[in-house]
Protein backbone atom coordinates (compact mmCIF):
# COMPACT_ATOMS: atom_id res chain seq x y z
CA UNK A 1 0.00 0.00 0.00
CA UNK A 2 1.33 3.50 -1.11
CA UNK A 3 -0.15 7.20 0.13
CA UNK A 4 -1.67 8.86 -3.07
CA UNK A 5 1.09 11.37 -2.56
CA UNK A 6 4.00 8.74 -3.14
CA UNK A 7 1.98 7.85 -6.78
CA UNK A 8 1.57 10.86 -7.53
CA UNK A 9 5.09 11.48 -7.68
CA UNK A 10 6.30 8.48 -8.76
CA UNK A 11 5.24 8.76 -12.43
CA UNK A 12 6.44 5.65 -14.80
CA UNK A 13 8.47 7.42 -18.12
CA UNK A 14 5.88 5.54 -19.95
CA UNK A 15 3.08 7.22 -18.74
CA UNK A 16 4.99 10.66 -18.46
CA UNK A 17 5.35 9.94 -22.29
CA UNK A 18 1.38 9.46 -22.71
CA UNK A 19 0.77 12.52 -20.57
CA UNK A 20 3.09 14.94 -22.71
CA UNK A 21 1.17 13.82 -26.04
CA UNK A 22 -1.85 14.61 -24.16
CA UNK A 23 -0.86 17.93 -22.92
CA UNK A 24 0.16 18.91 -26.43
CA UNK A 25 -2.52 18.11 -27.59
CA UNK A 26 -5.08 19.88 -24.88
CA UNK A 27 -2.81 22.75 -25.38
CA UNK A 28 -4.60 24.15 -28.68
CA UNK A 29 -2.38 27.60 -28.94
CA UNK A 30 0.96 25.69 -27.87
CA UNK A 31 2.16 28.27 -25.04
CA UNK A 32 2.76 25.52 -22.73
CA UNK A 33 -0.43 26.43 -20.50
CA UNK A 34 -3.40 24.56 -20.21
CA UNK A 35 -6.28 27.45 -19.17
CA UNK A 36 -10.35 28.36 -20.31
CA UNK A 37 -11.60 26.59 -23.20
CA UNK A 38 -8.73 24.20 -23.25
CA UNK A 39 -9.06 23.02 -19.70
CA UNK A 40 -13.44 22.87 -20.05
CA UNK A 41 -12.53 20.85 -23.26
CA UNK A 42 -10.27 18.40 -22.22
CA UNK A 43 -11.41 17.52 -18.94
CA UNK A 44 -14.72 17.08 -20.11
CA UNK A 45 -13.80 13.88 -21.59
CA UNK A 46 -13.64 12.25 -18.55
CA UNK A 47 -17.20 12.39 -17.99
CA UNK A 48 -16.82 13.14 -14.45
CA UNK A 49 -19.30 15.61 -12.16
CA UNK A 50 -18.68 19.37 -12.33
CA UNK A 51 -18.05 19.22 -8.59
CA UNK A 52 -15.26 16.61 -8.82
CA UNK A 53 -13.49 18.34 -11.89
CA UNK A 54 -13.53 21.78 -9.62
CA UNK A 55 -11.55 19.94 -6.87
CA UNK A 56 -9.10 18.07 -9.36
CA UNK A 57 -7.93 22.07 -10.62
CA UNK A 58 -8.06 22.91 -7.42
CA UNK A 59 -5.62 20.62 -5.72
CA UNK A 60 -3.61 20.33 -9.01
CA UNK A 61 -3.88 24.84 -9.78
CA UNK A 62 -2.12 24.72 -5.58
CA UNK A 63 -0.11 27.44 -6.66
CA UNK A 64 -2.90 29.31 -7.74
CA UNK A 65 -1.67 30.72 -10.77
CA UNK A 66 -4.98 29.95 -12.84
CA UNK A 67 -3.54 27.76 -15.89
CA UNK A 68 -1.83 23.98 -15.32
CA UNK A 69 1.81 23.81 -16.77
CA UNK A 70 2.40 20.12 -17.65
CA UNK A 71 3.86 18.86 -13.84
CA UNK A 72 0.38 20.15 -12.73
CA UNK A 73 -1.47 18.28 -15.37
CA UNK A 74 -0.01 15.31 -14.55
CA UNK A 75 -1.21 15.96 -10.82
CA UNK A 76 -4.46 16.24 -12.35
CA UNK A 77 -4.50 13.23 -14.54
CA UNK A 78 -3.50 11.06 -11.71
CA UNK A 79 -6.19 12.53 -9.74
CA UNK A 80 -8.71 11.80 -12.83
CA UNK A 81 -7.89 8.40 -12.44
CA UNK A 82 -8.35 8.36 -8.71
CA UNK A 83 -11.76 9.69 -9.20
CA UNK A 84 -13.01 7.34 -11.38
CA UNK A 85 -11.75 4.88 -9.48
CA UNK A 86 -14.25 5.69 -7.25
CA UNK A 87 -12.12 7.73 -4.81
CA UNK A 88 -12.79 10.84 -3.00
CA UNK A 89 -11.28 13.69 -4.45
CA UNK A 90 -10.75 16.30 -1.29
CA UNK A 91 -7.98 18.37 0.39
CA UNK A 92 -6.73 15.29 1.89
CA UNK A 93 -6.63 13.01 -0.76
CA UNK A 94 -2.83 13.34 -0.51
CA UNK A 95 -2.39 11.48 2.82
CA UNK A 96 -5.04 8.26 1.86
CA UNK A 97 -3.38 5.07 1.10
CA UNK A 98 -3.95 3.31 -2.13
CA UNK A 99 -3.56 -0.17 -4.08
CA UNK A 100 -2.01 1.31 -6.82
CA UNK A 101 -2.44 -2.02 -8.50
CA UNK A 102 -6.66 -1.06 -8.62
CA UNK A 103 -5.67 2.21 -10.13
CA UNK A 104 -5.93 2.20 -13.82
CA UNK A 105 -4.58 4.90 -16.56
CA UNK A 106 -7.65 7.83 -16.79
CA UNK A 107 -10.74 7.29 -19.49
CA UNK A 108 -10.63 10.27 -21.78
CA UNK A 109 -13.84 9.77 -24.03
CA UNK A 110 -12.81 10.46 -27.67
CA UNK A 111 -8.99 11.48 -26.93
CA UNK A 112 -8.25 9.53 -29.99
CA UNK A 113 -10.22 12.10 -31.82
CA UNK A 114 -8.75 14.95 -30.59
CA UNK A 115 -4.93 13.74 -30.88
CA UNK A 116 -5.54 12.98 -34.64
CA UNK A 117 -7.20 16.76 -34.96
CA UNK A 118 -4.34 18.23 -33.27
CA UNK A 119 -1.87 16.46 -35.84
CA UNK A 120 -3.03 16.81 -38.56
CA UNK A 121 -3.08 20.97 -37.81
CA UNK A 122 0.36 20.87 -37.40
CA UNK A 123 1.36 18.88 -40.36
CA UNK A 124 -0.91 19.99 -43.06
CA UNK A 125 1.12 21.59 -46.17
CA UNK A 126 0.68 24.95 -47.95
CA UNK A 127 -1.93 24.54 -51.23
CA UNK A 128 1.27 25.14 -53.57
CA UNK A 129 3.34 22.13 -50.72
CA UNK A 130 6.31 24.77 -50.32
CA UNK A 131 6.44 27.98 -47.91
CA UNK A 132 4.83 30.88 -49.53
CA UNK A 133 7.74 33.92 -48.80
CA UNK A 134 5.59 37.15 -47.87
CA UNK A 135 5.94 39.50 -50.66
CA UNK A 136 7.10 43.01 -49.83
CA UNK A 137 4.40 45.84 -50.83
CA UNK A 138 6.08 48.82 -53.01
CA UNK A 139 4.54 51.45 -51.00
CA UNK A 140 5.68 49.49 -47.74
CA UNK A 141 7.01 52.85 -46.33
CA UNK A 142 3.28 54.50 -45.96
CA UNK A 143 2.14 51.26 -43.94
CA UNK A 144 2.02 52.19 -40.27
CA UNK A 145 4.72 50.22 -38.03
CA UNK A 146 3.16 47.15 -36.68
CA UNK A 147 3.81 46.87 -32.58
CA UNK A 148 6.08 44.01 -30.72
CA UNK A 149 4.02 41.12 -30.78
CA UNK A 150 4.09 39.38 -27.24
CA UNK A 151 5.28 35.71 -27.40
CA UNK A 152 2.30 33.28 -26.44
CA UNK A 153 3.64 32.30 -23.33
CA UNK A 154 3.10 35.79 -21.98
CA UNK A 155 -0.24 35.99 -20.78
CA UNK A 156 -3.17 33.31 -21.50
CA UNK A 157 -6.04 34.98 -20.42
CA UNK A 158 -6.92 39.17 -19.98
CA UNK A 159 -7.31 38.72 -16.28
CA UNK A 160 -3.28 36.77 -16.68
CA UNK A 161 -2.28 40.22 -18.74
CA UNK A 162 -3.83 42.95 -15.94
CA UNK A 163 -1.82 40.95 -13.08
CA UNK A 164 1.43 40.85 -15.27
CA UNK A 165 1.36 44.70 -15.87
CA UNK A 166 0.34 45.67 -12.46
CA UNK A 167 3.11 43.85 -11.12
CA UNK A 168 5.68 44.85 -13.38
CA UNK A 169 4.47 48.69 -13.75
CA UNK A 170 2.14 49.86 -11.55
CA UNK A 171 2.72 47.97 -8.49
CA UNK A 172 7.14 49.42 -8.15
CA UNK A 173 5.40 52.90 -8.05
CA UNK A 174 3.46 52.52 -5.79
CA UNK A 175 5.85 51.05 -3.17
CA UNK A 176 7.76 54.11 -4.31
CA UNK A 177 5.57 57.04 -3.08
CA UNK A 178 3.80 54.70 -0.12
CA UNK A 179 -0.01 54.39 -1.91
CA UNK A 180 -0.88 51.92 -0.28
CA UNK A 181 -0.29 53.87 3.40
CA UNK A 182 -2.00 56.75 2.41
CA UNK A 183 -4.76 55.60 -0.11
CA UNK A 184 -5.37 51.65 -0.47
CA UNK A 185 -3.41 48.62 -0.03
CA UNK A 186 -1.57 46.88 -2.97
CA UNK A 187 -3.84 44.62 -4.95
CA UNK A 188 -2.44 41.20 -4.60
CA UNK A 189 -3.57 37.99 -7.11
CA UNK A 190 -6.63 37.28 -4.93
CA UNK A 191 -7.87 40.45 -5.85
CA UNK A 192 -7.87 39.55 -9.89
CA UNK A 193 -8.90 36.11 -9.68
CA UNK A 194 -11.99 37.12 -7.47
CA UNK A 195 -15.58 37.07 -8.84
CA UNK A 196 -17.94 39.87 -9.28
CA UNK A 197 -19.08 41.08 -5.67
CA UNK A 198 -22.74 42.25 -5.43
CA UNK A 199 -23.53 44.31 -1.84
CA UNK A 200 -26.53 44.61 -0.06
CA UNK A 201 -27.25 48.05 2.02
CA UNK A 202 -30.93 49.05 3.44
CA UNK A 203 -32.44 49.20 7.01
CA UNK A 204 -33.17 46.33 9.29
CA UNK A 205 -35.46 43.94 7.70
CA UNK A 206 -35.71 44.93 4.28
CA UNK A 207 -35.45 41.64 3.05
CA UNK A 208 -31.66 41.73 2.16
CA UNK A 209 -30.83 37.90 3.39
CA UNK A 210 -34.44 37.17 1.87
CA UNK A 211 -32.92 38.42 -1.36
CA UNK A 212 -29.94 36.14 -1.65
CA UNK A 213 -31.66 33.42 0.01
CA UNK A 214 -34.32 33.65 -2.90
CA UNK A 215 -31.78 33.63 -5.54
CA UNK A 216 -29.55 31.07 -4.02
CA UNK A 217 -33.15 28.75 -3.75
CA UNK A 218 -31.68 27.25 -0.17
CA UNK A 219 -30.06 28.52 3.07
CA UNK A 220 -26.61 29.34 3.61
CA UNK A 221 -24.58 29.41 6.89
CA UNK A 222 -25.22 32.31 8.80
CA UNK A 223 -28.78 33.40 7.18
CA UNK A 224 -31.20 34.51 10.24
CA UNK A 225 -34.10 36.12 9.03
CA UNK A 226 -36.79 38.04 11.05
CA UNK A 227 -38.78 40.90 11.57
CA UNK A 228 -36.31 42.48 14.27
CA UNK A 229 -32.34 43.19 13.26
CA UNK A 230 -31.14 39.56 12.66
CA UNK A 231 -27.85 40.40 10.73
CA UNK A 232 -25.45 41.08 13.15
CA UNK A 233 -22.64 41.22 11.15
CA UNK A 234 -21.07 41.39 7.42
CA UNK A 235 -21.29 38.26 5.59
CA UNK A 236 -19.93 37.24 2.42
CA UNK A 237 -21.49 34.49 0.63
CA UNK A 238 -19.15 32.68 -1.85
CA UNK A 239 -18.41 29.24 -3.66
CA UNK A 240 -16.66 26.71 -2.13
CA UNK A 241 -16.45 22.71 -1.60
CA UNK A 242 -19.14 22.18 1.51
CA UNK A 243 -21.64 24.20 3.38
CA UNK A 244 -19.51 25.96 6.65
CA UNK A 245 -18.90 29.45 7.86
CA UNK A 246 -15.46 30.96 8.45
CA UNK A 247 -14.36 33.77 10.99
CA UNK A 248 -13.64 37.03 9.55
CA UNK A 249 -10.00 36.57 11.40
CA UNK A 250 -8.86 33.65 9.42
CA UNK A 251 -10.29 34.99 5.72
CA UNK A 252 -8.91 38.40 6.46
CA UNK A 253 -5.48 37.12 6.25
CA UNK A 254 -5.90 33.64 3.63
CA UNK A 255 -4.05 34.99 0.78
CA UNK A 256 -6.67 33.43 -1.50
CA UNK A 257 -9.52 35.86 -0.53
CA UNK A 258 -9.29 39.18 -1.46
CA UNK A 259 -10.29 40.55 2.14
CA UNK A 260 -6.95 41.55 3.40
CA UNK A 261 -7.40 45.38 3.52
CA UNK A 262 -9.62 44.67 5.91
CA UNK A 263 -7.73 44.45 9.11
CA UNK A 264 -7.37 47.98 9.18
CA UNK A 265 -10.56 48.34 10.74
CA UNK A 266 -9.61 46.23 13.87
CA UNK A 267 -10.22 43.02 15.58
CA UNK A 268 -13.46 44.43 17.21
CA UNK A 269 -14.61 44.57 13.23
CA UNK A 270 -13.14 40.95 12.40
CA UNK A 271 -15.17 39.76 15.03
CA UNK A 272 -18.30 40.57 13.47
CA UNK A 273 -17.37 39.63 10.03
CA UNK A 274 -17.34 36.22 8.01
CA UNK A 275 -17.61 33.85 5.20
CA UNK A 276 -20.40 31.60 4.32
CA UNK A 277 -19.46 28.95 1.72
CA UNK A 278 -21.41 26.58 -0.08
CA UNK A 279 -21.52 24.78 -3.56
CA UNK A 280 -23.73 26.32 -5.75
CA UNK A 281 -23.51 27.37 -9.76
CA UNK A 282 -24.41 30.97 -9.34
CA UNK A 283 -21.74 31.44 -6.64
CA UNK A 284 -19.58 29.99 -9.27
CA UNK A 285 -20.31 33.19 -11.46
CA UNK A 286 -20.81 36.08 -8.04
CA UNK A 287 -20.19 36.42 -4.69
CA UNK A 288 -23.17 38.40 -2.30
CA UNK A 289 -22.16 40.67 0.45
CA UNK A 290 -25.00 40.94 3.15
CA UNK A 291 -24.79 43.69 5.32
CA UNK A 292 -26.42 44.61 8.89
CA UNK A 293 -29.14 46.92 8.96
CA UNK A 294 -28.21 50.37 9.25
CA UNK A 295 -29.72 51.40 12.87
CA UNK A 296 -31.12 55.06 13.49
CA UNK A 297 -30.24 56.90 16.55
CA UNK A 298 -27.12 56.49 18.36
CA UNK A 299 -27.58 52.66 18.58
CA UNK A 300 -25.91 52.88 15.37
CA UNK A 301 -22.65 54.52 16.14
CA UNK A 302 -22.48 53.93 20.00
CA UNK A 303 -23.45 50.18 20.02
CA UNK A 304 -21.39 49.08 16.82
CA UNK A 305 -17.45 49.27 17.79
CA UNK A 306 -15.64 50.14 14.63
CA UNK A 307 -16.18 52.30 12.09
CA UNK A 308 -19.42 51.23 10.43
CA UNK A 309 -19.62 53.60 7.38
CA UNK A 310 -15.54 53.48 6.38
CA UNK A 311 -16.32 49.23 6.36
CA UNK A 312 -19.01 50.40 3.76
CA UNK A 313 -17.02 52.64 1.63
CA UNK A 314 -14.19 49.84 1.32
CA UNK A 315 -16.49 47.36 0.09
CA UNK A 316 -18.38 50.00 -2.36
CA UNK A 317 -14.82 50.60 -3.80
CA UNK A 318 -14.40 46.51 -3.74
CA UNK A 319 -18.13 45.88 -5.29
CA UNK A 320 -19.17 45.29 -9.06
CA UNK A 321 -22.72 46.56 -7.80
CA UNK A 322 -24.38 47.82 -4.62
CA UNK A 323 -28.21 47.13 -3.75
CA UNK A 324 -30.00 50.09 -1.91
CA UNK A 325 -33.25 47.86 -0.33
CA UNK A 326 -35.73 49.69 0.60
CA UNK A 327 -39.53 48.68 2.82
CA UNK A 328 -42.70 50.19 1.70
CA UNK A 329 -43.09 50.36 5.56
CA UNK A 330 -40.07 52.31 6.04
CA UNK A 331 -39.65 54.96 3.86
CA UNK A 332 -37.93 57.52 6.15
CA UNK A 333 -34.26 57.56 5.54
CA UNK A 334 -32.49 58.14 8.69
CA UNK A 335 -29.88 60.31 9.00
CA UNK A 336 -27.53 57.56 10.10
CA UNK A 337 -28.84 55.64 6.85
CA UNK A 338 -27.48 59.11 4.60
CA UNK A 339 -24.69 59.43 6.06
CA UNK A 340 -23.52 55.50 4.84
CA UNK A 341 -25.41 56.21 1.55
CA UNK A 342 -22.56 59.48 1.89
CA UNK A 343 -20.12 57.12 2.08
CA UNK A 344 -20.87 55.08 -1.62
CA UNK A 345 -19.87 58.42 -3.08
CA UNK A 346 -17.88 58.39 -6.59
CA UNK A 347 -19.69 54.55 -6.67
CA UNK A 348 -23.04 56.21 -8.14
CA UNK A 349 -22.84 54.13 -11.58
CA UNK A 350 -22.66 51.03 -9.21
CA UNK A 351 -25.93 51.92 -7.20
CA UNK A 352 -29.44 50.01 -8.05
CA UNK A 353 -32.54 51.05 -5.66
CA UNK A 354 -35.15 48.47 -5.08
CA UNK A 355 -38.24 48.91 -3.08
CA UNK A 356 -38.68 45.57 -1.78
CA UNK A 357 -41.72 43.92 -0.40
CA UNK A 358 -44.23 46.00 -2.59
CA UNK A 359 -46.41 42.59 -3.05
CA UNK A 360 -47.41 43.36 0.68
CA UNK A 361 -49.07 46.76 -0.59
CA UNK A 362 -51.52 47.69 -3.45
CA UNK A 363 -51.45 49.37 -6.61
CA UNK A 364 -52.76 52.77 -5.14
CA UNK A 365 -50.43 52.36 -1.96
CA UNK A 366 -47.94 51.86 -4.71
CA UNK A 367 -47.92 54.85 -6.63
CA UNK A 368 -48.21 56.83 -2.95
CA UNK A 369 -45.00 54.77 -1.20
CA UNK A 370 -43.52 55.58 -4.94
CA UNK A 371 -43.28 59.09 -4.58
CA UNK A 372 -42.45 59.21 -0.96
CA UNK A 373 -39.62 57.33 -1.76
CA UNK A 374 -38.54 59.46 -4.61
CA UNK A 375 -38.74 62.55 -2.38
CA UNK A 376 -36.60 61.09 0.27
CA UNK A 377 -34.06 59.96 -2.25
CA UNK A 378 -34.00 63.53 -3.89
CA UNK A 379 -32.78 64.63 -0.46
CA UNK A 380 -29.80 61.87 -0.34
CA UNK A 381 -28.71 60.93 -3.65
CA UNK A 382 -27.20 64.44 -5.58
CA UNK A 383 -27.81 63.74 -9.83
CA UNK A 384 -29.61 65.78 -11.44
CA UNK A 385 -31.44 62.36 -13.44
CA UNK A 386 -34.21 60.61 -11.93
CA UNK A 387 -32.99 57.71 -10.23
CA UNK A 388 -34.85 54.51 -11.31
CA UNK A 389 -36.31 51.91 -8.66
CA UNK A 390 -36.69 48.68 -9.65
CA UNK A 391 -40.24 47.40 -7.91
CA UNK A 392 -39.32 43.78 -6.45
Amino acid sequence: MKTVSDWIHSCSKEQSTTYKEWFNSADSDGDGRISGNDATTFFSLSNLSRSQLKQVWAIADAKRQGFLGFQEFVIAMQLVALAQAGYDINSDIFNAEIDKENIKSPVMEGLDALIAKTKSLHSQPDASGTAQPQLLSLNSWAAPKSAKKLSLSAVTSIIDGLKRLYMEKLKPLEVTYQFNDFVSPLLTNSDFDAKPMVMLLGQYSTGKTTFIKHLLRCDYPGAHIGPEPTTDRFVVVMSGPDERSIPGNTIAVDADMPFSGLTTFGGSFLSKFQCSQLPHPLLDEITFVDTPGVLSGEKQRTQRSYDFTGVISWFAAKCDLILLLFDPHKLDISDEFKRVIGALHGHDDKIRVVLNKADQIDTQQLMRVYGALMWSLGKVLNTPEVMRVYIG
